[in-house]
């Protein structure tokens, strides 16, 4: 393709591009494609020959499209958000056509630079404490992985029995804390059986004294408590658990604490929810995801250390072709996490946080919490539907019932109330399981969500929980 062809197909692309963000409301926000869909409509053998691009975008505006759902529809009530934002796709288009590998300072100086003064404009926005200093990450599960082995490492200092053998290390997280913290002890070497599952309380937090009794026990064991991890926000409610006891805990028996805010760190953008980050000053590492709720393309996960030491020990190399005459005096980002070759993606966070401005964001993510409690109202005051979380942030979990019907027949009038409300394709909303009760999540964080739009998905909800429930 000659820079001519390139330049006329670039065109064509951004301005559908700008159409779609523009008309995104007319899609689905569910595909309603059916497995083996997508695939049965395409050729099973590669080309021999080159194909023209316009055949290829015709191909994925009649092929491709119709198999994707739509993640920045303003109906989408779904998981949580995973937003972009124009300054983000822009940046994006930046990124790809630099085409840079950013593994040390060397290879893109500027990348590097760019993300030191980036997170640290992040950890501001926030109100971290100073001597956090930070880093990108892809995902939080990776971010949390770094944490887990950052933990391992500095427990394997000290956590040597009398006989010289390692003792077996532990990892501890509330109930309710995301697959990641398992999959990532796994991964870590800590062993699934070392992995120890906190009982929480009635608003689906972890319980500080059965995590005091639970590193006691296994002290007394002769095993070695390693690690906590401690979520605010966590992924079925939004549950937020006590920072403060946690690290407290953690401080009087030697374990790293993770803090867990992949979703809910952006509400701390807004000073008046920072209540949830007291005691942060006692975590050894937080993880938040800018590609989730502050607009920023996925992926970008904000990972935030106290000792970056322990970190670069834990994963440093030094080949010698990966050597360079800076190496002394700058940060070479390759040490910082698992991955060898990274993207550029401190570009999209800066065009983000420089084009919306912190007033922007906040003034995002109040108006997003607005919305959550006016749809909490809707749910109290409706008898025949309950709440079944707090609702902190911007997820509202509730349920139909009108009080007649044992517990299996509610799980099953809801799942059907789910279904009949994703069929529309004008709303997506998701579902979990709370103390065993199944439980629509309503997230309220898209972009482009407006009042009108949350409030059309509560007339669905209830329109569609009264036809279900006429005999």
């Amino acid at each position: 393709m000659d820079i001519g062809t390139f330049r006329k197909h670039g065109h064509e692309f951004v301005d559908w591009i700008a159409d779609y963000l523009r008309d995104i409301e007319s899609f689905p926000v569910l595909s309603l494609a059916k497995p083996g869909d997508t695939r049965g409509r395409l050729p099973g053998v590669p080309p021999e020959a080159a194909e023209p691009v316009d055949r290829i975008f015709a191909d994925f505006k009649d092929v491709v499209l119709p198999g994707i759902t739509h993640w920045q529809h303003p109906g989408w009530h779904a998981y949580f958000p995973a937003n972009n934002s124009p300054a983000s796709i822009l940046a994006e288009m930046l990124t790809a056509g630099l085409g840079a590998q950013c593994m040390v300072w060397q290879t893109s100086p500027a990348a590097a630079e760019l993300e030191d003064l980036t997170l640290d404009w992040l950890r501001q926005l926030l109100g971290l404490p100073p001597g956090f200093v930070g880093t990108i990450q892809d995902t939080a599960s990776t971010a949390t992985l770094c944490a887990l082995v950052s933990a391992r490492e500095r427990a394997s200092d000290f956590g040597v029995n009398e006989e010289g053998f390692g003792r077996p290390l532990v990892v501890y997280a509330s109930r309710e804390a995301h697959s990641s913290v398992e999959k990532g002890a796994k991964v870590a070497g800590f062993g699934r059986r070392n992995v120890r599952f906190i009982e929480t309380d009635e608003n689906f937090a972890l319980v500080p004294a059965a995590l005091e009794e639970a590193v006691a026990r296994d002290e007394a064991a002769g095993l070695q408590p390693a690690c906590v991890v401690a979520t605010l926000g966590t992924t079925s409610s939004t549950a937020v658990d006590p920072l403060r006891a946690v690290g407290e805990t953690a401080a009087r028996h030697g374990l790293w604490l993770h803090v867990d805010a992949a979703y809910a760190g952006t509400a701390a953008l807004c000073p008046e929810n920072r209540w949830f980050l007291d005691g942060v000053e006692l975590a050894d590492s937080f993880v938040f995801n800018p590609h989730k709720w502050m607009l920023t393309n996925f992926d970008c996960s904000a990972y935030f250390v106290k000792d970056p030491g322990t970190l670069i020990r834990s994963f440093e190399i030094h080949p010698e072709y990966l050597k360079t005459g800076v190496d002394p005096c700058v940060k070479n980002y390759r040490d910082w996490g698992i991955q060898l070759g990274r993207r550029f993606r401190a570009l999209k966070l800066w065009f983000v946080i420089r084009s919306y401005g912190a007033e922007g964001l906040r003034a995002m993510v109040r108006e997003h919490q607005r919305l959550a409690r006016l749809f909490k109202g809707w749910v109290e005051a409706e008898p025949d539907f309950e709440l079944l979380a707090p609702v902190p942030f911007g997820l509202v979990c509730f349920r139909w019932n009108d009080g007649r019907r044992a517990e299996d027949e509610l799980d099953a009038f809801n799942k059907s109330l789910l279904e009949r409300i994703n069929s529309s394709g004008r709303f997506y909303l998701t579902h979990t399981a709370l103390r065993g009760k199944f439980a629509l999540r309503m997230v309220v964080g898209q972009r482009t969500t407006e009042e009108r739009h949350v409030r059309a998905a509560w007339e669905a909800v209830a329109s569609a929980a009264r036809e279900l429930g006429r005999p």
